[in-house]
């Protein structure tokens, strides 16, 4: 039997934008635009005041999409501004984003990568 080793991934954080239903496909093109190679996008529905936001009124629709994407550190910050705008955040109601380190992650890296 061959003993097989996981190439450990470190030095990333994941990219969380919670937005309105419908624009993950916007926020998850810009964010390959800056090199990621893709992200994974689910379904969530929100909980809370679903009233009125603030004092301009504005509705906010309880069904979510959920965008995670690693991303490498140096990374971080340029795809962060992009989804930003992409998603609209600077919106009031939009959407909210946060990033978090991630301890170690493991995928199928070509051997011509490994250094």
């Amino acid at each position: 039997m061959s003993k097989k080793n996981i190439i450990v991934l470190t030095d990333l954080n994941l990219i969380t934008c919670i937005v309105q239903k419908g624009a993950a496909d916007n926020i998850v093109k810009s964010a390959v635009a800056e090199g990621v190679q893709g992200g994974t996008i689910h379904y969530a529905r929100g909980t809370g005041i679903r009233e009125r936001l603030g004092i301009l009124g504005v509705a906010v629709e309880p069904e979510k999409e959920v965008i995670n994407i690693v991303v490498s550190s140096e990374m971080t910050d340029r795809v962060f501004e992009a989804i930003y705008f992409a998603g609209k955040l600077d919106t009031p109601g939009m959407g909210i984003m946060y990033v978090t380190p991630l301890l170690k992650a493991a995928t199928y890296v070509p051997m011509h990568l490994i250094k």
